[in-house]
């Protein structure tokens, strides 16, 4: 089996289980208290704390081990905004951030607090004076991944942090997924990681609060991790996570280029073995085990399943899935196509065959979810030069592959009404005039869901 996950949850890297095991006898006491048992524990968590502060780039003093990265997050926001509450309740997030610093937002907002999402560009990234322009005098606090989780996609953190700091608004990165790969640039205030990211074992984020960051813990607090993750730290494990993510650092530079040429390959080979596919994301600014496409006329979920069944572990933010009808918020907000979704990445130590295997698998594996999908007979009336495609009540990818079953029909400069109550079809249908080259005139309001009117043009 080809796990090809990694940006979900790397695998525990052999340093980390030599470190949690040895741990397990040395670390299991309280740190706090002052006999043998416990001032060994206190050193062991100490030496994890200065070494994560190396391989941030911070004091050892500002770093705080949290029960897990969406914790640190959690943590991290609402004590950044509980301390500049005098400043205002302005929060400024970009629209591509993971799930933990969104339902933040949501939080704040629903406790009266505002927030403004930044827009990305086609490739996932944000633009610095996005930030600039979003920047009020009540803003508390913004936020920025270092790298998009699903597409890869580095964001400029530095010159982010730039426009921030020049505001006097504190700046907070989530560097979950880049962490590994190296320390993140620029004067940011917080940080946040998770060390299951990186190979390390699950349960352990990292929180880092910068000197000078006004930051009011919320919530019931006590003695430890400065009183920013109250309770008994987890010490084998921190210790496991520190010494893992010490490994993949050594290692980074050359498993970057490694990976990188493997992702390169996958991102060039893609479009030419498999018709309909649309590659998301930066195509050199990105991470270098990450890359993402989307396949036309199929359903995600089907297609995880086949690659499953043929040895291969991927993801999918795509919304043709049985538990969702709403596109990944990611690939929504970069305005690509979301059905059929594939997000491949690769572990350190990926093997160059599985990455050849996995390219002959994929051709077969896509036709055949396209061919149990089939192509319903649209339901079609010809009103003058339009041609009505009645979709309703039929999720993704029905919509498109009724679409072009359809579009050959319509003569140049002709309209195809397509009518969906679908949310995804208002993503891909788009995506799908541009893919094509043909002209999205726009979406109407029907009497049940959407009218989504597409031009031939040639």
């Amino acid at each position: 089996m080809a796990y090809f996950d990694a940006a979900s949850a790397a695998p525990l890297h052999p340093v980390a289980r030599q470190a949690l095991l040895a741990s397990l006898d040395e670390g299991w006491a309280d740190p706090a208290r002052l006999y043998r048992e416990g001032r060994k524990a206190r050193m062991l968590l100490d030496a994890a704390r200065e070494a994560a502060a190396e391989a941030v780039g911070c004091r050892p003093d500002e770093v705080v081990f949290t029960p897990s990265g969406t914790r640190a997050v959690h943590t991290g926001i609402a004590g950044a905004l509980a301390g500049r509450r005098r400043v205002g309740r302005h929060l400024i997030v970009s629209a591509v951030e993971h799930s933990s610093v969104l339902h933040s937002a949501e939080v704040w907002e629903a406790d009266g607090g505002t927030v403004t999402q930044v827009a990305v560009d086609r490739a996932g990234a944000v633009a610095p004076s996005g930030y600039a322009d979003a920047l009020r005098a009540d803003t508390a606090l913004a936020c920025l991944q270092s790298a998009n989780h699903e597409v890869g996609t580095e964001q400029p953190v530095a010159e982010v942090a730039e426009v921030c700091r020049a505001a006097g608004v504190p700046l907070l990165v989530d560097a979950a997924q880049s962490l590994g790969w190296g320390p993140v640039r620029g004067d940011w205030s917080l940080l946040t990681a998770s060390a299951h990211k990186w190979g390390g074992p699950s349960g352990v984020g990292l929180l880092v609060v910068r000197k000078g960051t006004r930051f009011a813990a919320q919530g019931p607090v006590d003695e430890r991790e400065s009183g920013r993750a109250p309770g008994f730290e987890n010490i084998p494990a921190v210790v496991a996570a520190v010494a893992s993510l010490r490994a993949v650092r050594a290692e980074a530079a050359r498993e970057a280029a490694r990976l990188r040429e493997l992702t390169e390959r996958i991102r060039a080979r893609v479009p030419e073995l498999v018709p309909d596919v649309e590659v998301v994301g930066d195509a050199g600014r990105r991470l270098p085990g990450i890359v993402t496409f989307s396949c036309l006329y199929v359903d995600g979920e089907a297609l995880l399943h086949e690659l499953d069944r043929a040895g291969f572990s991927v993801s999918s933010g795509s919304s043709c899935t049985s538990g969702t009808l709403t596109p990944s918020h990611v690939l929504k907000a970069m305005g690509v196509l979301s059905e059929g979704n594939v997000r491949v990445s690769l572990p350190p130590g990926t093997a160059e065959e599985d990455v050849e295997r996995f390219l002959e698998v994929l051709p077969g594996a896509v036709a055949g979810v396209r061919e149990k999908l089939g192509a319903p007979a649209p339901a079609t009336a010809v009103r003058a030069e339009e041609l009505v495609v009645d979709s309703l009540g039929k999720r993704c990818p029905i919509p498109v592959i009724e679409l072009a079953k359809v579009f050959g029909e319509v003569p140049v400069g002709g309209l195809v009404r397509v009518l969906s109550d679908d949310e995804a079809a208002r993503l891909d249908i788009p995506a799908w005039c541009q893919m094509r080259g043909q002209e999205y005139v726009g979406e109407e309001p029907a009497e049940r869901g959407a009218a989504y009117l597409v031009r031939r043009v040639s």
